[in-house]
């Protein structure tokens, strides 16, 4: 892996115990809950491995449903986040599981609400540092090694290339990227990583396509 900064090292500015169980852990309830896009009713929380040892006593509770409100891994708000979740009225369930994985501290975050589900799986690797492994069924790997667009769209004939037609006319090279869908005509994915920082104006292009659902940046 390369490191972009001493903080991929030694990782984060955080709310502690822990840059492995604490602040990945944010990071990874972080990415749940933009690509959600709203407050949940519901967060139901699955543990594997190291995670499911010790999430009490690290902290990994309290961070990812934090990172799910939004929380950064440095918010003082990380340590209140369950009080705080109960008065935004969201439930939030744990679930601890011997089920073996590719990495030890993996999480499965499925949030809901009366318009709908979404599923994130990441493992936090050491120093604040995620991947991200599965979204809504879809396996990928995404890893932070630079920013990424995660996508879900409409599967509709030309969405892939009004994204990446945004990103050319901007000047934004893309260095990897992986697409992907359950049927023909559903749900659709999009994992595009980029060589440069993503503005905020390109953002915005990007969710004003019509066959976009929902948009998040990994990574930054």
């Amino acid at each position: 892996m390369k490191y972009r900064s001493v903080f991929d090292i030694i990782g984060p500015v955080m709310v502690g115990p822990s840059s492995s169980h604490t602040a990945g852990a944010a990071r990874i309830g972080l990415m749940a809950g933009k690509l959600f896009g709203r407050t949940p009713r519901t967060a139901h929380i699955t543990f594997y491995g190291s995670f499911a040892d010790t999430y009490r006593g690290h902290g990994t509770d309290v961070a990812i449903v934090g990172g799910i409100m939004g929380f950064d891994t440095f918010d003082l708000r990380i340590p209140q986040a369950l009080d705080i979740a109960s008065e935004k009225g969201i439930e939030v369930i744990f679930e601890t599981s011997d089920l073996l994985t590719d990495h030890p501290n993996t999480a499965r975050v499925l949030l809901e609400d009366e318009l709908g589900t979404f599923e994130i799986v990441g493992v936090s690797i050491g120093g604040g540092t995620i991947e991200i492994t599965e979204l809504n069924g879809f396996p990928l790997k995404l890893t932070g090694g630079g920013p990424a667009l995660v996508v879900l769209h409409h599967d509709r004939f030309g969405a892939i290339a009004a994204v990446t037609g945004v990103l050319a006319n901007h000047q934004l090279n893309i260095g990897h990227m992986e697409v992907s869908r359950h049927e023909k005509g559903m749900q659709a994915l999009m994992a595009i990583e980029i060589d440069e920082t993503i503005p905020a104006d390109v953002l915005a292009e990007l969710e004003r396509l019509p066959q976009i659902e929902r948009i998040a940046i990994f990574g930054e």
